[in-house]
């Protein structure tokens, strides 16, 4: 996908535009973790505000919403389901 403008915040190196990958996995304790990568690269960036709780049942809509989020740009970062 690509980020719009702004593109999206990390913990690691702030902002990336441009291609990006988009991960989203339940770790063991239940939080969910996003990373993001420039497609193709090999190093993975915690998105800002992951890890954050996602219930049972929601993570492809979670996923979806940040997918969205990333592909508005404007430094995208994680945010509770339902949250604005």
């Amino acid at each position: 996908m690509t980020a719009g403008p702004g593109g999206a915040m990390t913990d690691d190196v702030g902002a990336i535009t441009g291609d990006l990958t988009v991960r989203t996995v339940r770790r063991t304790d239940h939080l969910v973790a996003v990373t993001v990568q420039y497609t193709g690269a090999d190093e993975w960036y915690a998105l800002t505000g992951s890890p954050v709780a996602v219930p049972d049942g929601a993570l492809e809509s979670f996923h979806s919403a940040v997918l969205a989020a990333v592909e508005r740009g404007g430094g995208a970062v994680v945010t509770p389901l339902g949250s604005p």
